[in-house]
C-alpha cells in the first residue's frame, strides 16, 4: 500500500506540471493575440507594453505598504528616507542611498490588469515557519533569498503559497526599491530580499538619482548570481524536467527549488 501511494504521489506530481506547461502556452498565445491592443496599464503616463516572450516587467520593487525592517523596527516602504539605517546579510548596518519610484495607473477599473505589472503575493510562512511573517507583495522581477540563492519570484509561482495578485481593488499599483551602496539583501515582512541593482531612468524620481550622485553606473554586479526563467520557453522546460523527474531526475536548482516550495504550499494548504 506504501508503494502505491509513493507511485501515486508522483503521478500527481508529474499531472501538476504537465497542466502547468499547457497553462504557460495557452497564456504565452493569449498574450501574443493580446499585443497590438492599446494597453491597459499606464507607467508614468505612457502606455506600458511587455517585452515579448517574457511576461514580467524588468523592474524589481516592493509594492506600497511593505514593511522593511530597519535598526529601529519595521517601517512601511513609502515611509524610508535615504540615510535610513538597514540590517543587510552580507555588509551589516547599511544606510539607504535612493529609493526609486514607479507608478502604473488604469482608467479603466472594469478591465484586469497587464499581466506584466502584477504584483506577486508570497504568503505568510511560504518560504519556512513565519517567513514571510505576512503576506509580501513584490513584483515579478524582484529576487529573494531561498536555501542560500538569489531567486526571481516570479520563477517561483506556484498559484498557493507563491501567487500573481490581481488586484482588481486598485486602480494604481505604486512600488518602491531600494538601492544601498551595493547590492545586498534586507529584509521585507521578514522575508530576505535584494535590494535595487540597476538605477534606469523609468524611475519618477530619477532627476533627483541624477542630482544626487549623477549618472548611474553600468559596472554594478549582483552579490551573488540570481537565477530565473528568462522566457516561457524556458519555464516549460523547467516544468518538463519536474514532470519527468520522477522517472530521470534532470532538474536545475531553481527546478529543485520551485518543486520544493511546491510541496510546502501542498501540505500548508
Amino acid at each position: 500500500m506504501q508503494e502505491l501511494e509513493v507511485h501515486l504521489a508522483k503521478a500527481r506530481f508529474a499531472r501538476r506540471h504537465l497542466s502547468k506547461m499547457a497553462g504557460i502556452g495557452l497564456a504565452a498565445l493569449v498574450a501574443k493575440l493580446a499585443m497590438p491592443k492599446p494597453a491597459r496599464a499606464q507607467d508614468n503616463d505612457n502606455d506600458f507594453r511587455g517585452d515579448g516572450d517574457n511576461d514580467a516587467d524588468d523592474r524589481q520593487c516592493f509594492l506600497k505598504g511593505t514593511r522593511v525592517r530597519t535598526t529601529t523596527g519595521e517601517r512601511a516602504v513609502e515611509a524610508l528616507a535615504v540615510g535610513d539605517l538597514l540590517p543587510t546579510r552580507f555588509n551589516g548596518i547599511q544606510p539607504i542611498q535612493w529609493i526609486g519610484r514607479y507608478r502604473y495607473t488604469r482608467s479603466d477599473v472594469s478591465k484586469p490588469w497587464v499581466r506584466a505589472v502584477l504584483p506577486v503575493r508570497v504568503a505568510r510562512s511560504a518560504l519556512a515557519p513565519n517567513v514571510p511573517h505576512s503576506d509580501l507583495y513584490v513584483s515579478q522581477q524582484h529576487a529573494i533569498f531561498v536555501d542560500g540563492e538569489l531567486v526571481r519570484v516570479g520563477s517561483l509561482v506556484n498559484g498557493a503559497t507563491i501567487a500573481l495578485h490581481d488586484a482588481n481593488d486598485r486602480s494604481e499599483l505604486e512600488y518602491y526599491h531600494i538601492k544601498l551602496q551595493s547590492h545586498d539583501i534586507i529584509y521585507a515582512e521578514g522575508a530576505p530580499c535584494e535590494t535595487l541593482l540597476d538605477v534606469e531612468e523609468g524611475a519618477l524620481n530619477f532627476v533627483e538619482y541624477l542630482r544626487m550622485y549623477g549618472a548611474p553606473s553600468e559596472t554594478a554586479q549582483p552579490c551573488i548570481p540570481v537565477l530565473s526563467f528568462y522566457s516561457n520557453r524556458s519555464k516549460m522546460k523547467s516544468h518538463l524536467r519536474s514532470a519527468l523527474s520522477p522517472l530521470v531526475d534532470r532538474r536545475e536548482k531553481i527546478d529543485v527549488m520551485r518543486d520544493w516550495l511546491e510541496e510546502r504550499a501542498q501540505t500548508m494548504s
